[in-house]
């Protein structure tokens, strides 16, 4: 980090600046210039506030060399973090995962019913949602525990683990004990106290950019998540809001070579929320693959127009399994398997 100090400013405020740095055990150069000095950082900057030290009124300017999230930071590890969940591995150059299934639980048997759907079409996790983050207070809210359950069942029917959202940390034990991999949403990706409750335990989390998150806001969330311990994190793009208003949101596939840059962890993209109607999801599916991305998240109901929630952008199993086909076909040619 460097500190840029306006040449009027008092030893003694040099002085204070010097010592408040060096009491966090950083290294302090400090270089004389004509009309400003210059206080070079050297070691762990992350702790320190940039607006904090501006609102020193001698303090000009402050640049940071480094990003401020070091457990994500690929400076610091440089091979590709590859996530286990419940045995199927997700990154570096691993298979490209898929991981379909209906937006909302809607009761046992709907959910086996699709989930062996979805098994017969090449998925490898099936995913749901039995506690639902809605617009609207009155729209359907979930199944709650009983729709767990009923993903549960349908684990031990076809094999396939199980992706659903937490949406408070009061449920955290009812997931670590029933989910394999635990997912938080676009809503709640700025929810401090949930990353850092999910942070405490041993479990994949699966981490949705947040409506209108710049990819830095991103990283550090993840980084929220790693700094308590867990680092299974996995990278959701599910589109973002802009001014367009044809598609539900904007799909932003040039996250996935920049996250890959950045970062070590893996990153999956979610073409449903992304584009709100499923005439688009097989060519954005397409080109995630083609991007780089690690897997993909699709929501597959067998009934769309019946759907309790986001019947528009669900794939039918006979449209998800072409997806699954011609995705094949371009994993080859980036050589993956999928």
């Amino acid at each position: 980090m460097i500190i840029t100090v306006k040449k009027e400013a008092p030893q003694q405020e040099i002085d204070k600046l010097i010592q408040g740095f060096e009491k966090r055990g950083l290294q302090v150069t400090l270089i004389h210039g004509d009309n400003y000095n210059v206080f070079g950082l050297v070691g762990d900057t992350a702790g320190l506030d940039d607006k904090t030290i501006r609102a020193n009124p001698f303090v000009e300017e402050v640049t940071r060399i480094a990003a401020p999230y070091k457990k994500a930071n690929r400076l610091f590890h440089p091979q590709d973090s590859i996530i286990d969940v419940a045995g199927i591995k997700i990154g570096g150059n691993e298979k490209i995962v898929v991981i379909g299934g209906p937006c909302s639980i809607e009761g046992a048997n709907e959910t086996l019913e699709i989930a062996e759907a979805v098994k017969d079409a090449g998925a490898d996790m099936l995913r749901g949602g039995a506690y639902k983050p809605r617009t609207s207070p009155y729209a359907f809210q979930g199944m709650g525990t009983e729709g767990v359950l009923a993903m549960v069942e349908a684990r031990k029917q076809t094999g396939l683990p199980i992706v659903s959202e937490l949406m408070s940390a009061d449920k955290l034990d009812e997931f670590v004990e029933y989910v394999d991999l635990i997912q938080i949403g676009a809503r709640n990706m700025q929810n401090f106290d949930l990353l850092k409750a999910v942070g405490k335990v041993n479990k994949p989390v699966l981490l949705k950019r947040g409506l209108a998150n710049t990819i830095e806001e991103w990283i550090m969330a993840a980084e929220y998540i790693m700094s308590e311990g867990n680092q299974n994190v996995i990278f959701c793009e599910r589109g973002i809001r802009t001014f367009e208003k044809y598609t539900r949101n904007t799909l932003d596939l040039s996250v996935v070579p920049i996250i890959k840059e950045k970062t070590h962890l893996p990153i999956i993209i979610d073409p449903s929320h992304a584009t709100g109607d499923w005439k688009l999801i097989e060519s954005m599916s397409l080109a995630a693959i083609a991007a780089g991305a690690d897997g993909l998240i699709i929501e597959v109901h067998n009934n769309p127009e019946c759907a309790w929630s986001d019947g528009a952008q669900s794939l039918k199993p006979e449209r998800f399994a072409e997806v699954i086909r011609k995705g094949k076909a371009i994993a080859q040619v980036i050589g993956r398997d999928m």
